[in-house]
Order: structure tokens, then C-alpha cells, then sequence
């Protein structure tokens, strides 16, 4: 049987799903049930609705949306429930993303969403931010985080060439 999800990603086009595969890849490594719909916040408002309450019945805690241009899908989500909304701007169109992230942002008081970077990237955000909160209250998904982030310090740059580091040079000029 498995497990009712915990989050929920919405886009509104199916075109979307590609980028937000990394941000599904980034919950199945923490173990975090999800489950992705595509919704448009413009052509299906009814639905969207619907659909908000029906995944806060069936226990999602956190959602995620993922739009680009004019990226009314975060904000119109946050506007339909308590519960944290994570806002993906898209990449494409003339700004390349750029009127998406200020959709994200630029939310009025009492109305938030948490935003990511444009694109893949901030997809893969989102599931790791998702996978944090859910961790305030989920001690197995908070191993996983701190093994991630353990294994993330591992791989990273440790040594430093001393004539590489301005912090090493001496003032011997």
C-alpha cells in the first residue's frame, strides 16, 4: 500500500513536468510521499479549488507550485489554504523566468509563499525545503536530511591551494 503523500506539486501545463522532475527525485530520496497534478490556476480555478481541499483532507501538508510568466498558480494555492505553499518559478518566455520569480515574491502580506530559484534548480529546492519542513515533525525525515547534508559536506572542496586563497597571502607587497 502506499503511503498517502505528504506533498503536493502542481503545475499548469504538462509541459512543466520535466523540470519539476528533479524536485520528485529529490522527495523519493528523503522517503517523502508526494503526488503531481496539472492544474491551470487561470483556466481551471474551480478545480484548483477542489483540488486544495480534497489534498488537505487526504492529509497532504505541504504543496508545491510551478509556474512561469505571469505565475499566478503559488499565489492562488496560498490563497486557498494555511498550509506552506512553495512557489517554482518557470523559466522561458521574453524574461526568462524573471516575471515568474517576481510573481513568486511579490506576494501581498498575509498571503505567503516560500520561493526557489528559476527552473530545475529551484524545483530541486523545493523538495529539499518540503522535505525540511515536514522534518519539524518527522524524526526519520530529519535523519535523512542530515545525512544529505553530511554527505553533501563530504563531497565538497576541503583543501585549498594556499596560492589560491587571497586569505592566506601575507601583506607582503
Amino acid at each position: 500500500m502506499t503511503p498517502a503523500p505528504k506533498v503536493a506539486v502542481v503545475c499548469g501545463s504538462r509541459s512543466d513536468l520535466p523540470t519539476l522532475s528533479g524536485c520528485f527525485g529529490v522527495l523519493d530520496s528523503y522517503g517523502v510521499a508526494w503526488e503531481a497534478s496539472v492544474i491551470s490556476a487561470h483556466r481551471q480555478p474551480e478545480a484548483l479549488a477542489r483540488y486544495v481541499g480534497e489534498a488537505e483532507r487526504a492529509g497532504v501538508s505541504i504543496f508545491i507550485a510551478a509556474a512561469g510568466l505571469a505565475a499566478h498558480l503559488p499565489g492562488v494555492m496560498a490563497s486557498l489554504t494555511s498550509r506552506p505553499v512553495i512557489g517554482v518559478p518557470l523559466d522561458g518566455g521574453a524574461l526568462g523566468g524573471a516575471d515568474a520569480l517576481y510573481s513568486v515574491v511579490q506576494m501581498p502580506p498575509g498571503v505567503p509563499v516560500a520561493a526557489v530559484a528559476i527552473g530545475s534548480a529551484g524545483a530541486k529546492n523545493a523538495g529539499h525545503l518540503a522535505a525540511r519542513i515536514l522534518a519539524l515533525a518527522d524524526p526519520a525525515i530529519a535523519a535523512r536530511v542530515d545525512g544529505f547534508r553530511t554527505e553533501q559536506a563530504t563531497r565538497a572542496e576541503a583543501r585549498i591551494d594556499p596560492r589560491a586563497d587571497p586569505a592566506s597571502q601575507g601583506s607582503g607587497s
